[in-house]
Formats: C-alpha cells, structure tokens, sequence
C-alpha cells in the first residue's frame, strides 16, 4: 500500500509508464476513431433534413477536440474534480445536439458512454450514460409531440443499450484500475530490485573492505611488524655485535622481500607466493624457519597423514592462519622456548596445529591473543576473531586454547567436502 505525504503528489496512470498507462490508451483512441468515422458515415447516409444532417456532423466533430484536448489526459490521470465535470457536461451537450439534429448520431454512444464512465466517478457515471441511452427515445418522442406506441417497442433496446453501456463501462473502469495496479506493482518490484541492488552491493564493499582488512593484517602488517622488530634488535647490537646486526638487517631485508612479493600477489589477486610453486606444508615450514630466526626459539614443524592437492582457498586459509598463530607467538608468548607446529591431513580434513609453552593467558582477560594484546588485533579486530571469520566463510573451525602457565594452542580444522570445493571455485572465478 502506499501512503501519500503531504509533500507527495498522489499517483495517476500516467506515473506507471507506458505499459500501464499511454500503451493501452492507445487502443482506445482508434476505437474512438473509428466510432466517430462509423457515426459520420451513418449520418451522410441519414434520410434526414440535409440541413440538419450538415449542424449534426458538426457538433459530432467537435467531440473529437473536446476529447482531444481536455477529456484524454483526464481519462489518463484517472483525476476527479471540476473539469471532469466541465467535460462530461460538454460531452453530452454535443451528443445531445448532434443526435437531436439527426437520430443516427446516437451512435456515438459507443464511444460516448466510455468517456464518461472513465471521466466521471462510478455513481454520477452510471446516472449520465442511463440517460444518455434514454436520450434517442426523448428524441423520437419529443419529435412525435405526443407519446407514440411504437417507442414502447424501441424501450427494450434503450434498455438493453443501457445496460450493455453500464457493464461495458464499469470493465473499462476496473481495466483502468488493473493497469494502475499492475503499474505500482512493476515500480515497486524496480524499487525493490533497486534497493536490493544497492543493499548488494554495499554488502559487497563490507564483505570486500573485511577481506582486505583480514589480508592486509596476515601479510603486510605482520611482515612490517617483524621488520621494526629485527631492525630495532639490529639497531641495539651494532656496536656490540655487529656480525649479528648484519645477520637481523639481512633477516629483515628478507623479510621486505616477500613482503613485497604478497602485496604484488595480494593486489593481482593471485595465489599467495608462498603456494605458489610449493605445497602447504613447505610453505608452513618456511614461515616456521622465518620465526625461529627472528626469535631464537626452537621451531619444530611436522606433517602427518598422506600429503594432497588442496584446494586453492583451503591452502590460503590455512597458510594465513599458521601465520597470525606465528605472529601470536612472537608478541604473546612470553618466556616460550619451543613452538610445535603440525599440518595433519585426512581424507575429509586438513588440520593445522600450532603449540608453544609460553606464560599462556587467561582466555576471559585477552580478546584475541592474550592479556598484552595492545597494538594487535583485539583493538582492531583482525587478529584470532578475523582468522576464525575466515576460516569460518569456508565452513572450518578455529579454536585457540590457553591457560596460564600452560602456553597456548591454536587449532585449525578445515573440511575438504562440497564447502571448500565450491569456496575454490568462487576463489577461482574471482
């Protein structure tokens, strides 16, 4: 239902478009034509006084610019109020006239009688067009100066000529209404299609701003994190070791590299170079090793089960979790000296588990890492939540489990069914 406003214009026919409104008013403007030319004919044909004859066409024709420039775009906005009844009125003095010069303009009531039940309101319609149909047999009778027999036989066909005008009528009317209708529904369904295609694709800047975010955290700002860090250590170790200095800018320098390769990845859309030309449990071994040389612990990485072909997203999820679990470790995990990190395969899962004997944290006091989560992303919000979220989109689980004193487990569960194949292939048509 639509409500009008006080500033909103209300609705006609006219705001549906063409298919609700001109389009079919069309058909009814060369009925209309042909209903004018069929009673001209009739009256060049009539036996009546020439004279006469000449005055009826004349006030038939004027019909057509009356209807023309006043009475269409009435019909059309379907409006009501004072120049309805100003044309209504002038409507039936002119079929009046021309059918009172010569009956057979009495045959325009077949168009006659359309106009005024689309031109008037349904009660004060059905009263004009009943006594337009009674109007020809005033005519015959008022001609004859007395009442005459013979109308008693021409009665029944004004009646049924009333009728026949009334339902014919009252079906233009409800087409009218139809079409008003199916016009409102039509630009409620294109509003509807429009607000859904805006709310689409807003989703789709949210969903894109989230993966970016969550992209942006596991690769470059890990990757500058570990850089500040090695170049401070480097920075402290100049004097006193400069042999070690070298080794961290090196690390570092290392590590901008690839830094650099993930963005170039990251902004062509392409695989992770990581994955690239190696498998997950190389790729996981590599980031492993990185973190055992920035920190000094002792990293241990092992697979287990019968290596496979992943599915593109499924390697991507878990190489970015194993990732945030390492950049964990190197922010949380205090006094940790081993960090064990297992890539488990099954034959309907793939499992990633990454364990240190750091102080651990009360998981209630840590959002996302632990109690020291300052600058990560329990403020941020793409730490631990952003790598569940997107282990999440690919129908896995990830769970972190910690207490203190007992160091810190994360665990990735990722399903290798119809959910990661189908998340590959929209990876894929991306």
């Amino acid at each position: 239902m639509h409500i009008h406003t006080q500033e909103e214009a209300p609705r006609t026919v006219a705001d549906y478009g063409p298919d609700s409104g001109s389009r079919w008013f069309g058909l009814w403007d060369g009925y209309f034509a042909i209903s004018y030319l069929v009673t001209v004919i009739l009256l060049f044909t009539s036996a009546e006084d020439q004279s006469h004859r000449a005055f009826a066409i004349g006030a038939l024709t004027l019909i057509v610019p009356w209807y023309a420039g006043l009475g269409r775009r009435l019909m059309i906005h379907r409006t009501t109020g004072r120049r309805n009844v100003v044309f209504a009125v002038g409507l039936f003095l002119l079929f009046g006239s021309s059918s009172l010069l010569d009956l057979a303009g009495s045959f325009a009531l077949f168009a006659v009688v359309p106009m005024l039940m689309m031109s008037l309101a349904m009660q004060p319609a059905i009263v004009v067009v009943v006594v337009a149909n009674l109007w020809p047999v005033t005519v015959v009778w008022l001609r004859g100066g007395e009442f005459d027999p013979h109308i008693l036989g021409v009665l029944p066909i004004s009646l049924l000529g009333i009728a026949l005008s009334v339902l014919l009528g009252v079906w233009i009317t409800r087409v009218v209404q139809q079409s008003a209708d199916r016009g409102e529904l039509i630009n409620e369904l294109r509003r509807s299609r429009e607000r859904e295609a805006r709310l689409s694709h807003q989703a789709g800047i949210s969903a894109e701003r989230e993966r970016l975010a969550r992209e942006i955290h596991d690769t470059l700002a890990q990757s500058l994190t570990s850089i500040i860090s090695l170049v401070q250590a480097a920075e402290s170790e100049v004097v006193g070791n400069p042999e070690r200095a070298r080794t961290r800018l090196g690390l570092a320098g290392r590590v901008a590299r690839d830094s650099l390769d993930e963005a170039r990845g990251f902004v062509s859309a392409l695989t992770p170079p990581p994955l690239r030309e190696s498998s997950l449990v190389q790729a996981v071994r590599r980031q492993a090793d990185l973190l055992s040389e920035e920190t000094g612990l002792t990293v241990r990485c092992t697979a287990r089960g019968e290596e496979q072909q992943l599915p593109m997203a499924v390697g991507v999820v878990l190489l970015r979790s194993a990732q945030e679990a390492f950049a964990n470790v190197r922010k949380h995990a205090r006094d940790a000296r081993r960090v064990e990190v297992l890539v488990a395969y099954a034959p309907d899962a793939v499992r990633l588990v990454v364990r240190d004997d750091g102080a651990g944290f009360q998981p209630d006091d840590g959002q996302d890492g632990g109690p020291d989560d300052g600058q990560d992303s329990g403020q941020n919000g793409y730490g631990l939540r952003g790598m569940q979220a997107r282990v999440a989109e690919i129908g896995g689980m990830a769970q972190v489990s910690s207490s203190p004193g007992t160091g810190t487990v994360v665990e990735v569960r990722v399903p290798l069914g119809p959910v990661a194949e189908e998340s590959a292939e929209e990876s894929d048509d991306e």
